[in-house]
């Protein structure tokens, strides 16, 4: 089965632009890139603003993040707020809980004035064990510290034991593809050109910026970089947060399965939600299993993982669709929305949502075009990417930065084990090999092609790893993912693997 979501099965996407290739040309006020949610708000508000915007995304409009996610539009994130109270004090838990609160609100809006399905579900933060309980009595205190009327329950209407959870009424969830597709019409109404299939590579200058892609040039007065893992390494974002891989199911049910959005606070990571079938009837959506990208784990065994416990617990749930979905959680806890590096207003960033993009992501927008329009959000200053409070997340920074200087030295090593020739590989296998010294290669076998490119990220020459469920190149020290032919497909790098 293609590991393709729910959302994106529902909602298939060819390019918007019609007479050939899209080309990255012209003079804009802004140029915006990222076709996930950040960057559709972002565009969609700044053109409101009379603004002429441009939008380039190098796949589809949510090809990536958005697109796959599980689209819990809560202010109830899991541990989330505890995550943040151990490092930072009351008012920036308070500054970040009215941000999601705005933005919740704003997407809950705009969702109601344009037709797109929202459904209110009570939000629960649960606990699999006594290590998870503890953990939800410090989210209880920090959510309230926080502002937000949050309240513990003993007995969670889930089929299996807890010990309890964290209940918050009245949150949201959405199709992530129909809410995108909605909003990038109302931008286009507005003036914003999308351009599809067009990736950028670097963006330079100042004074007009220029946006530089393999299909044209463009330049503007200011770029918004919305690939929540900015693809500049100005900045060292890349150092600054990990990028995680997580899993989903949709199943078909014979009655509503759950009756809230669930998520568990220890491990194994387990969230649930409903979706509204389309025949009027229900499906299960069951999500979890995560890890850090590139990992020496099975990928495909995480997925199996996630299926047998869920035929445990919902027996009678069938399988419609399987996935996978990529997040960036940062050193700090905070995410970020300002500039790429101090006093550069010019290109902006946005990112490190850490898995609640559907609220951080639109507070992300309205920070940025509060910004480029001259204003402030009251609440701004939590998104600020360099202010004095990233210095709370150092030694997560530094201990973050000591795995990828490992993995780093390990890469290189482990591909002296396998010569440049060895045994054939079966039908969806992928192996490095080292050619020559200093040369490893990237050997796999899918749909009966064989394939040799350079295992060295063409980010940061970190030594990539196969991944097993989604035939895919995957980078583990910032996440970058190449296909089995070398092309890029999501992560900071924007050139792809050299063949060979």
């Amino acid at each position: 089965m293609a590991l393709t979501s729910l959302w994106q099965d529902r909602h298939p996407r060819t390019s918007s632009e019609a007479g050939g290739p899209p080309v990255l040309e012209g003079e804009h006020d802004v140029v915006v890139i990222g076709g996930g949610l950040t960057g559709v708000v972002t565009a969609l508000l700044l053109a409101r603003a009379g603004r002429s915007v441009l939008l380039a995304e190098a796949e589809h409009l949510g090809a990536v993040t958005t697109g796959r996610s599980t689209a819990k539009v809560s202010l109830l994130q899991g541990t989330q707020y505890s995550r943040i109270a151990h490092r930072h004090p009351a008012s920036v838990l308070r500054d970040y809980a009215e941000a999601n609160r705005e933005a919740q609100a704003w997407l809950v809006r705009f969702c109601e004035d344009h037709g797109v399905g929202v459904q209110h579900r009570p939000a629960y933060t649960y606990a699999h064990g006594a290590k998870g309980e503890q953990s939800l009595r410090a989210e209880l205190d920090a959510t309230r510290r926080a502002g937000l009327e949050t309240e513990w329950v003993d007995d969670v209407p889930l089929p299996y034991p807890t010990r309890g959870a964290v209940l918050l009424l009245e949150q949201a969830q959405v199709d992530p593809c129909e809410l995108l597709d909605a909003l990038a019409r109302e931008a286009v109404a507005h003036g914003v050109r999308i351009l599809e299939g067009v990736r950028v590579r670097r963006v330079t200058g100042g004074g007009p910026v220029r946006v530089v892609s393999d299909q044209g040039t463009a330049t503007a007065d200011r770029v918004v970089v919305a690939t929540n893992m900015p693809i500049l390494d100005r900045g060292g974002f890349f150092a600054r947060m990990h990028p995680s891989r997580s899993y989903g199911l949709a199943l078909r049910t014979p009655v509503q399965p759950v009756d809230g959005m669930y998520l568990s606070a220890d491990s194994p990571s387990r969230s649930l939600r409903d979706v509204p079938g389309l025949d009027g009837s229900s499906l299960l959506l069951v999500g979890g299993n995560g890890h850090k990208v590139g990992a020496p784990v099975s990928e495909q065994a995480r997925i199996d993982g996630l299926r047998e416990w869920t035929a445990q617990w919902f027996p009678d749930a069938e399988e419609t669709h399987a996935w996978s979905a990529q997040d960036y959680v940062p050193h700090h806890a905070l995410p970020f929305a300002g500039p790429v590096l101090p006093g550069s207003e010019q290109i902006l960033v946005a990112g490190g949502y850490s898995k609640w993009g559907m609220t951080n992501g639109v507070a992300a927008a309205l920070a940025l075009t509060g910004r480029i329009l001259g204003g402030r959000m009251a609440w701004g200053q939590v998104f600020e990417p360099w202010r004095f409070r990233e210095l709370t997340g150092l030694l997560d920074s530094a201990r973050l930065n000591g795995e990828v200087g490992l993995e780093m030295a390990g890469g290189w090593l482990r591909p002296v084990r396998h010569p440049g020739t060895g045994p054939a590989l079966a039908e969806g296998e992928g192996e490095v090999r080292l050619d020559r010294p200093g040369a490893p290669s990237a050997l796999s076998r899918v749909d009966g092609t064989e394939r040799r490119v350079s295992a060295v990220c063409s980010h940061l020459k970190g030594v990539v790893r196969w991944n097993d469920a989604e035939k895919s190149w995957d980078c583990p020290l910032h996440g970058s993912r190449f296909g089995p032919d070398g092309e890029v497909l999501e992560g900071p790098a924007t050139c792809g693997l050299g063949q060979r």
